[in-house]
C-alpha cells in the first residue's frame, strides 16, 4: 500500500479563498474590516516569523493585521495594560499573544486577561469550556485545521476511532474536543495518548485516524501504523542538517516512508497540517467580527 499524500497548502488556499469572499462581502455590508493585533514580546526569531506570516496572511484575506511589538524587558503591568487597551478597541475582533513568553512573564494569566470574544486562539478558560461543552465559539487553530484536513479529504470520522499522540492544551486536548462533538468532521471514539501511556504502540495501531501532536521526531514508526490508517502529523520541529543553506530542516513526529507505506493516507511535513493553522486563525478572526453585528 502506498499513501495518498495529503496537500494541506492546496486546502489552506481553499479556505483563505473562501474567507477572502468573505471578508469582502462584511466590509461591503457592514462597512468597516475584520482585523487582528498579535503581540509579541522579546527577540525570538522563530517567533518573530511566525508573526510576520501572521499579520501578511491577514492582509492578504483583506483585514486588516497589525503587529504590537515589545521589548523583551515588558513588565506584566505594560503587557496586561496592552492587552487591556486592546481588549477596549471595536476595530480589533482578534488578539494574539504569541508565545512562548520571556520567562518572567505568566502565559496562563495574559491568556486570561484577553477578552475571551477575542480570543481568537481559543485560550481562555471560558473558550476551552464552551468547546468541551459543544458550544463551541473558537477552537484553537491547529485542531481546527485537522479537522476541515480530514472532512475535505473525504475521510469518514463518524464512529472512526482516533488516537491522539499528545495531550498538549493547544493541540491534543481541543482536538480531542471537536472531534468528541457532533455534526461534520467529529462524531469519533477518541483515545488520547501521552507519556503516561504503557503501551503506546498498541494504542495507535488500533487507530482508524492517527493524529501526532507531540513535537518528537520521528516518534511514531511504521510499525506504530494500522494497515489503511490515516495519519495526520502535526509536528514540525527544527533538527540541524548541514546539508541545508538555512542549517536545519523541518521533521515531524511520524518517519514519513515508513508511514506511507501502511498508511491509506498520511500528512507530509512540511506542506501538510501547517499551512492549515493560519487559514483556521483568519477563520475565527472572521467569526468574531460577524459576532459582533449579529
Amino acid at each position: 500500500m502506498t499513501a495518498r499524500i495529503i496537500d494541506g497548502k492546496a486546502i489552506a488556499s481553499k479556505v483563505r479563498e473562501e474567507i477572502a469572499t468573505e471578508v469582502a462581502e462584511f466590509k461591503q455590508k457592514h462597512g468597516f474590516t475584520p482585523g487582528i493585533t498579535v503581540v509579541i514580546v522579546g527577540d525570538d526569531p522563530a517567533s518573530h516569523v511566525y508573526v510576520r506570516n501572521k499579520e501578511r496572511a491577514a492582509q492578504q484575506v483583506g483585514m486588516n493585521g497589525a503587529v504590537v511589538k515589545l521589548s523583551a524587558e515588558t513588565t506584566r503591568e505594560q503587557l496586561l495594560q496592552t492587552v487591556s487597551d486592546l481588549n477596549g478597541d471595536a476595530s480589533v475582533h482578534g488578539i494574539l499573544v504569541q508565545i512562548p513568553l520571556p520567562d518572567h512573564l505568566d502565559e496562563d494569566e495574559i491568556v486570561r486577561a484577553i477578552d475571551p470574544r477575542k480570543d481568537v486562539d481559543g485560550l481562555h478558560p471560558e473558550n476551552v469550556g464552551l468547546l468541551f461543552s459543544g458550544q463551541t465559539r473558537f477552537a484553537p487553530a491547529t485542531p481546527q485545521g485537522v479537522q476541515r484536513i480530514l472532512v475535505e479529504e473525504g475521510v469518514e470520522v463518524r464512529g472512526a476511532h482516533v488516537v491522539i499522540v499528545g495531550r498538549s492544551n493547544l493541540v491534543g486536548k481541543p482536538l480531542a474536543g471537536l472531534l468528541l462533538g457532533r455534526g461534520e468532521g467529529a462524531n469519533a471514539t477518541v483515545t488520547i495518548c501521552h507519556t503516561g501511556t504503557k503501551d503506546l504502540a498498541a494504542e495507535t495501531r488500533r487507530a482508524d485516524v492517527l493524529v501526532s501532536a507531540t513535537g518528537i521526531p520521528g516518534s511514531i514508526t511504521g510499525e506504530m501504523v494500522k494497515p489503511g490508517a490515516v495519519v495526520i502529523d502535526v509536528g514540525t520541529t527544527r533538527v540541524e542538517d548541514a546539508s541545508r543553506k538555512s542549517g536545519y530542516r523541518l521533521a515531524g513526529d511520524v518517519l514519513f516512508d515508513e508511514a506511507a507505506k501502511v498508511a491509506s493516507a498520511i500528512t507530509p511535513v512540511p506542506g501538510g497540517v501547517g499551512p492549515m493553522t493560519i487559514a483556521m486563525l483568519l477563520h475565527n478572526v472572521l467569526l468574531s467580527a460577524k459576532s459582533t453585528v449579529a
